[in-house]
C-alpha cells in the first residue's frame, strides 16, 4: 500500500465531488468535500440473474463475491474497473462510513476518525478500543514530532490511558515525554525514518484488526485461489510436479506419467546381491552396497544418466549400509558386524576405519554438523566418534540390535534405533530422555522423513506403518500390498514434498503408495529377484532407484522420457528402452 502522498492511496474508496485530496506526510492536509461511493451509486434494478447466492452448491454469497472481486481489482491497480464494478453492481466495496473513516485516518483527522470508528457497526468493544489505541498512539507521536508536548501529554492522559488496555505500552509512551532518545526506540517499527509510521501503514494495521465484513483483508481473493489450488494438489493421486505448473483454467489432475515407472538404466557392476542404496542429499550421486563386500559410488550427470565413479573395496564382510555426509563430500560404509569406513567421494580414498576390539559395528550415520559419526555395536550399544577415530561417547544398554537402522534428527538431538525386535528407541541426547515406539510385530527396518516429523517402519507381517514422532507419538497410516517373508526389505519417502512411499518386495517388484491416502499407486515389475532397498532422488522427484538380489540396480524415470537405446554394456551400466 502506498503512502499518503501517493496519487491515489490503495485504501481509497471515494469519488471526489470536486478537486482531489492532497494528503501531507504528517498532521495537516487539504481536504475537499467528500462523498461515499455508495452515495454516488444509482443501484440498478435487480435482474433475474442477481441472485443472493451463486454457484452450483449455493454457498457463495453474491455480495461477498462481488466485494472480494472489487478488492482484488483495486489491489491490482485497476481502480477504474473497481469503481465501474461498484457502480454497475450497486454493491460498494465499503460502506460510506468506512470510506469516511479510512479517509480521516489518511488525513490525520484523529478525533473525527475515532468518532467514526464507533459508527461503522463494530460489535466487539475490545476491537473498538484496540483500534482507538492505534489511532491515538499515532496522534501522540505526530504531536511529539511537532514539538507539541503539552497536547501530546494531554492525549496520553485523557484519551489513551482511559482506554485501560496495553498498560505496558502506555508506560513506554510516557517515557517518550521525558526522553526523545528513548522515544525513537519506542516508536513503531517498519518505518522509513524517525519514530512515526506512515499513515498508510497505520491504515494497514487497522485493516488487519477490523473484522473482514467491515474491511476485506488484503489479498483475500489470492488467498482463496491458493487455498483451492493447494487442496486440489493435495487430493491429486499422482501429483509429483512443481506448483508453478498448476493452472487456474482447469481443475488440477495429474496422470500416472508423473510417477517414475519406466526402467531407464540397469546398473550391473556388483557381482552379488545388492542390499542397500541411497542417493546423496544433493541428488548428484548414488551409493550402493552389496553382499560382494564392496560399495559403489555412482555419479549422475545433468541428463540423469548414471555412471560408475568409484568402487570402494576393503571390507572383509558384506557391506550392509552406507551413509552420506551432510555436505555429500564423504561416505560411510558399514560391514556386517565388522567395521565402518569413511571415504572421500571425490577420490574414492578410504580416510578412516572405525572399529571396537572384539566387537562388530552394525550401522552407521552422521551428526548434522558432519564433525562426528555414530554407529550401532553388536553389544547393543551406540557409540560416537570424532572423524579422526577417537571415541567421544557411548550409550550402553539395550540401545540397538544386531540388525538395525540408525538415524539422527537434523538438530542432532535425537538418535533413533531399534532397541527391541518390536520397538524403536528415540533417544534424546541432551535431555537424557527416551521415548519408544511399540509395535505388535517384529520390525525389520525404518526410515526418517526429511522434516524429522515422521518415521516409516517396515514390519514382519508385510505392513509398513507411518508414525508421527513430532510431539506425542501416534500411528498415522498403514501401507500394504508388498511381499516380505524372509529378507530385510526397506522402504523410503519420496517424490515432490515426499508425498509418496516406495518399498521393495520379495516378489521382485517395486511398490509405490500415495502417502496421504495410503492407496497403492504402482507395482513396478522389472527385477528378477527380491528387491531389498529403494531410494528416491531428493533433488529429482522423477528418479527412483531399486536394489535387488538379482545383482542389479535399476533406475526408474518417467514414461514420457525418450532415452536412446544402447545395446552395449559400458562401465557396468545398461541403458534401457523401457523394458527389461
Amino acid at each position: 500500500m502506498g503512502g499518503v502522498e501517493d496519487d491515489e492511496p490503495a485504501s481509497k474508496r471515494l469519488k471526489l465531488a470536486s478537486g482531489r485530496l492532497t494528503g501531507l506526510s504528517n498532521g495537516s492536509s487539504l481536504t475537499e468535500p467528500i462523498v461515499g461511493s455508495r452515495d454516488l451509486m444509482a443501484r440498478p434494478p435487480q435482474s433475474e440473474g442477481d441472485k443472493e447466492v451463486l454457484g452450483s452448491k449455493g454457498v457463495i454469497k453474491r455480495v461477498e463475491f462481488v466485494r472480494i472481486i472489487a478488492k482484488a481489482l483495486h489491489s491490482l491497480g485497476y481502480k477504474k474497473s473497481c469503481a465501474h464494478l461498484e457502480e454497475e453492481s450497486g454493491i460498494p466495496l465499503h460502506s460510506s462510513a468506512v470510506d469516511l473513516f479510512m479517509q480521516q485516518v489518511l488525513n490525520g483527522n484523529w478525533d473525527e476518525s475515532v468518532v467514526t470508528l464507533h459508527n461503522i457497526g463494530l460489535k466487539d468493544e475490545n476491537i473498538v478500543k484496540s483500534a482507538s489505541f492505534l489511532i491515538l498512539e499515532q496522534k501522540f507521536f505526530e504531536l511529539l514530532d511537532g514539538d507539541n508536548i503539552v497536547d501530546a501529554l494531554k492525549t496520553l492522559r485523557t484519551e489513551i490511558a482511559p482506554l485501560c488496555i496495553n498498560n505496558g505500552r502506555i508506560c513506554e509512551l510516557s517515557s517518550c515525554i521525558v526522553s526523545s532518545t528513548h522515544c525513537n526506540s519506542v516508536g513503531s517499527s517498519n518505518q522509513d525514518n524517525g519514530r512515526i509510521k506512515p499513515r498508510s501503514k497505520l491504515l494497514e494495521e487497522l485493516q488487519k484488526l477490523l473484522p473482514p465484513t467491515v474491511i476485506i483483508p488484503e489479498s483475500r481473493l489470492e488467498h482463496l485461489v491458493e487455498q483451492a489450488l493447494t487442496l486440489q494438489r493435495d487430493a491429486c493421486f499422482f501429483h509429483n510436479s512443481l506448483d508453478k505448473e498448476m493452472s487456474l483454467y482447469s481443475d488440477h489432475q495429474c496422470g500416472r506419467d508423473q510417477i517414475p515407472s519406466r526402467i531407464l538404466q540397469i546398473l550391473e557392476a556388483h557381482s552379488d546381491e545388492v542390499w542397500f542404496l541411497q542417493f546423496s542429499h544433493n541428488g548428484k550421486y548414488l551409493a550402493s552396497s552389496s553382499n560382494d563386500r564392496s560399495a559403489i559410488i555412482w555419479e549422475i550427470d545433468v541428463n540423469g544418466g548414471v555412471s560408475l565413479k568409484h568402487r570402494l573395496s576393503g571390507h572383509q564382510k558384506p557391506v550392509s549400509s552406507v551413509s552420506w555426509s551432510p555436505d555429500d563430500h564423504q561416505l560411510l560404509t558399514c560391514g556386517v558386524e565388522e567395521v565402518v569406513r569413511r571415504w572421500d567421494v571425490s577420490s574414492g580414498e578410504c580416510l578412516q576405519v572405525y572399529e571396537k576390539v572384539g566387537l562388530g559395528l552394525v550401522s552407521c550415520g552422521w551428526f548434522p554438523d558432519g564433525k562426528w559419526i555414530f554407529s550401532g555395536i553388536n553389544d547393543k550399544s551406540i557409540c560416537m566418534w570424532e572423524l579422526e577415530g577417537k571415541e567421544v561417547e557411548c550409550w550402553k544398554g539395550q540401545k540397538t540390535l544386531k540388525i538395525s537402522d540408525l538415524e539422527i534428527t537434523s538438530d542432532g538431538k535425537q538418535i533413533i534405533s531399534m532397541c527391541r525386535p518390536t520397538a524403536i528407541l528415540l533417544l534424546d541426547r541432551e535431555a537424557k530422555a527416551e521415548r519408544v515406539i511399540e509395535e505388535d510385530q517384529t520390525i525389520t527396518s525404518f526410515s526418517l522423513s526429511r522434516d524429522n516429523r515422521f518415521l516409516l517402519v517396515n514390519l514382519l507381517n508385510q505392513e509398513i506403518h507411518l508414525w508421527s514422532i513430532d510431539g506425542n507419538i501416534r500411528l498415522v497410516a498403514k501401507y500394504k500390498g508388498h511381499r516380505r517373508t524372509r529378507f530385510v526389505i526397506r522402504s523410503c519417502f519420496g517424490g515432490l514434498e515426499q508425498a509418496f512411499i516406495a518399498c521393495g518386495s520379495e516378489d521382485s517388484q517395486v511398490y509405490i503408495w500415495h502417502r496421504g491416502s495410503g492407496d497403492l499407486v504402482e507395482a513396478l515389475p522389472g527385477h528378477s529377484g527380491a528387491v531389498n532397498c529403494v531410494s528416491w532422488n531428493p533433488a529429482n522427484p522423477y528418479m527412483l532407484a531399486s536394489a535387488s538380489d538379482d545383482r542389479t540396480i535399476r533406475i526408474w524415470g518417467l514414461n514420457s522420457l525418450h532415452v536412446k537405446h544402447k545395446s552395449a554394456h559400458s562401465n557396468g551400466t545398461h541403458y534401457c528402452n523401457g523394458g527389461t
